[in-house]
């Protein structure tokens, strides 16, 4: 059932309720969106400011979204999951890796070459979250939908081509997996949130950074690098985000209001959030191909030297979750078999 059939139906569950309580129809809510890039940017326009709208007209806006783009409510990208946690914002949308170690179970959805297409993977991740993580990485908040991007590439002043290429480059990555593999390969990793990444290039903190083609134009990446090297076929990478709820905002909905609420979370809306952001992807390439700019697109033969070093990732992160007493490699493995099983 796709995500905008699902919604009609909770629209018509929401207006049963509704004429139950007489109270709950008097009921106006508004809750406090924070998210940390800014408003004109691809995931804002295309799946945040949807999900919103959608929001207010399936209550007969007795819901009311403000939305505050770019940390406007203040703190840093990784003090979104506290400030959703203590009301500072009532609903966040974050990258898992801001926040190292808190959600490990995310991280399967991370490894190399693993993911397919962002609809897809996206759609395996949600089943794989009801399953292993809304009761326990995430059994503090109420989660709408979990999500990744599309195939992941590198962005360099400096072509790369090959592994070696890496080495002695000052490299942006966005989580602790990536950070690992691209240490590994030879790179100098620097951790950051993506909204510092245009700093970072313009003044030479970094020479190269991965981040998926659509948030690029957004933040400027195009006129700083004249390099992007792609995976054809299946990304180098991927990174997980959640998209959540203060639980106990939630659970002081009347029963009408939390219907429209559930009506536009889950399965449905993780997949449609990961299709949107792979779809915004292809407007953004066509920028750095109108500027001139190099797209390296790797043949199949130089993407198996990357995937050949890319490989020892997954075993240090089985290691990492068997000493934290998580079987890393079953969770791996139905990681795999949920996105194959999606992707056909």
């Amino acid at each position: 059932m796709s995500f905008m059939k699902t919604a009609i139906r909770g629209l018509a569950a929401a207006t049963l309720l509704a004429g139950t309580s007489t109270l709950a129809m008097a009921q106006e809510v508004t809750l406090k969106m924070h998210q940390f890039l800014p408003a004109q940017a691809s995931v804002p326009r295309l799946v945040l400011d949807v999900w919103a709208d959608k929001i207010e007209a399936e209550s007969d806006g007795r819901i009311k979204i403000d939305r505050y783009p770019a940390m406007q409510l203040g703190g840093k990208p990784p003090e979104l999951v506290d400030q959703v946690m203590d009301g500072v914002a009532d609903i966040i949308w974050t990258v898992t890796g801001y926040t190292p170690g808190r959600f490990p179970r995310s991280e399967a959805f991370e490894m190399p070459f693993t993911m397919t297409t962002g609809e897809a993977t996206s759609r395996a991740y949600w089943q794989y979250a009801e399953k292993h993580m809304l009761d326990a990485d995430f059994k503090d908040l109420k989660m709408i939908a979990v999500w990744v991007h599309g195939p992941g590439l590198i962005h360099s002043k400096k072509p790369i081509t090959t592994v070696a290429d890496l080495n002695g480059v000052k490299l942006r990555a966005p989580t602790r997996v990536t950070n690992k593999m691209f240490t590994d390969m030879g790179a100098t990793t620097v951790g950051m949130p993506v909204p510092a990444v245009t700093e970072a290039l313009s003044k030479g903190v970094i020479d190269a950074t991965v981040i998926p083609w659509e948030v690029t134009t957004a933040l400027k990446v195009p006129e700083l690098v004249e390099n992007h090297t792609t995976f054809p076929g299946q990304g180098l990478y991927t990174t997980t985000f959640i998209f959540a709820m203060n639980k106990q905002k939630y659970e002081a909905l009347p029963d009408d209001l939390k219907a429209v609420i559930d009506a536009n979370s889950g399965e449905e809306f993780s997949a449609f959030a990961g299709k949107e952001m792979q779809a915004a992807d292809d407007p953004a390439h066509k920028v750095a191909m109108e500027r001139g700019n190099n797209i390296i697109a790797l043949t199949d033969e130089q993407q198996q030297e990357w995937k050949d070093a890319a490989a020892p990732i997954e075993t240090w992160w089985i290691e990492e979750m068997s000493s934290n007493g998580i079987d890393g490699q079953a969770l791996l493995d139905e990681a795999k078999a949920l996105i194959e099983k999606n992707s056909m």
